[in-house]
């Protein structure tokens, strides 16, 4: 117990004077603004990737993620706080290390956990005693203490006798300019007394404010829990926007209205689908884990299948666009899509809905470009390989006469939309783009 207490007591000081070294493991989205933060707080830190052109560029001071400029990284590297690499090796060295690699659903949407689980085997391999470690992935309630404590565990040293596990989750959001990843306040999690201490002590040091939970099941809830509800409440509106359409009432002036409201409502906005590292896939984890306990999740399932038939209507409805307005099919039109990205002013493509459209339309033997002024190439995707290589249209090169209709699913700020509609093309509105910038479009339909 002495032992145990002294290991607690020497990282507990060295968290509090800042002579903890940080070891961060994923220099993605997540993982490198809080690698850089915690170096700018000042502790020393060390960024772990596989991917060997991650640590390659920051070694060059070049950030490839907006929320770091080259700016911070500059001075990371003037107080020598911070350093990158691809040697995990270098874990034997660090007080506490945090995981923040992907978690993303097999083709059968099941939870795939393959890159934590490769990434405790490589901290089992390499920790010393008097180390703490925190998930941040995203996950189903369960998998720090059920999947990551017995990994790190096979290293032969002892859970609360030698480290500790606690769970944060990462609240990134890509493109938001208020909120910084210090100014976000962090909800941190251990099952213990000891794990918790630590784990506040050390988030305490790097963002502005630290919300204690009971344990690492109720932090891994609370993240599939904020999820959750705007996955929810987007399928809400995106299924009010098919049944309005219907009517002949437009969804997003209804939603401006009742955003009057002073009390009891909360604005969410249709779209062509979901897309993102977080919406599309989190949900599922939840409905994958709550079968083990016999339980259906029924709003979950429902928002799901409402969101993933997004763009089945979309395209329904550029169909429709295309025989009344142009006398064409669908398989034999040329149409340029505006947003390749799935969220606005952000050069992000995971789980794009735009990526899904620009598929359907070419299966459905369309002609399709891109424009996109966050996105110069498509990159390699598991799931549309054939897409690799496509770039992006500029519209100072396109003319009328190169399509037969627009169809706007991301709307970037960067987009001339007064130099989409002095095409005189039919366009196909999935964002309310042309509208909510008060333009006006004889030939401008919502969907």
């Amino acid at each position: 117990m002495h032992a145990q207490n002294t290991k607690h007591a020497n990282l507990l000081e060295n968290l509090e004077n800042k002579t903890a070294r940080i070891g961060v493991i994923g220099l993605g989205y997540v993982g490198l603004p809080l690698a850089v933060t915690a170096a700018l707080r000042g502790f020393k830190v060390t960024g772990f990737d596989i991917d060997e052109a991650k640590p390659e560029a920051l070694k060059k001071g070049q950030s490839y993620i907006a929320a770091v400029d080259n700016g911070m990284l500059e001075e990371t590297t003037r107080a020598a706080s911070a350093s990158w690499t691809t040697e995990f090796s270098g874990l034997a060295e660090c007080d506490v290390i945090v995981i923040c690699v992907p978690t993303p659903l097999t083709r059968h949407r099941e939870p795939d956990l393959s890159f934590i689980k490769g990434t405790a085997e490589d901290i089992a391999a390499n920790m010393t005693a008097g180390t703490l470690v925190v998930l941040e992935s995203t996950t189903f309630p369960g998998t720090t203490q059920e999947v990551l404590a017995p990994i790190l565990a096979s290293s032969g040293l002892s859970v609360e006798d030698d480290f500790w596990v606690a769970f944060s989750p990462e609240r990134e959001d890509p493109g938001n300019a208020t909120f910084r990843t210090h100014s976000i306040p962090k909800i941190v999690g251990g099952d213990t007394d000891l794990a918790r201490s630590l784990v506040v002590a050390f988030y305490s040091k790097v963002v502005d404010e630290v919300v204690p939970v009971s344990s690492t099941g109720t932090a891994e809830a609370v993240k599939i829990t904020e999820n959750i509800f705007r996955a929810v409440n987007i399928a809400l509106v995106n299924e009010l926007k098919v049944i309005y359409d219907a009517m002949g009432i437009d969804v997003w002036e209804v939603i401006d209205g009742a955003s009057s409201k002073p009390f009891g409502f909360m604005p969410f906005y249709p779209g062509p689908g979901l897309g993102g590292h977080c919406i599309p896939i989190d949900p599922f984890y939840l409905t994958w884990k709550a079968r083990e306990f016999g339980h259906a999740t029924r709003f979950v399932e429902l928002a799901g299948e409402i969101n993933v038939n997004m763009p089945k209507y979309v395209i329904s409805k550029l169909r429709e666009v295309l025989d009344r307005q142009c006398g064409k099919g669908l398989s034999t039109s040329r149409i340029l899509l505006v947003g390749i990205s799935y969220k606005k002013n952000v050069p992000d493509m995971r789980e794009s809905p735009s990526v899904v459209l620009m598929d359907m339309m070419l299966k459905n033997g369309a002609a399709v470009d891109f424009l996109d002024p966050h996105i110069e190439t498509i990159p390699r995707m598991r799931e549309f390989p054939h897409l690799y290589g496509r770039k992006n249209i500029e519209l100072k090169d396109v003319t009328a006469a190169d399509y037969d209709a627009v169809l706007i699913s991301t709307d970037h700020d960067a987009i001339d939309y007064e130099g989409l509609v002095d095409l005189g093309l039919p366009i196909v509105d999935t964002r309310n783009a042309i509208a909510s910038r008060g333009l006006k479009g004889e030939l401008v339909t919502k969907a």
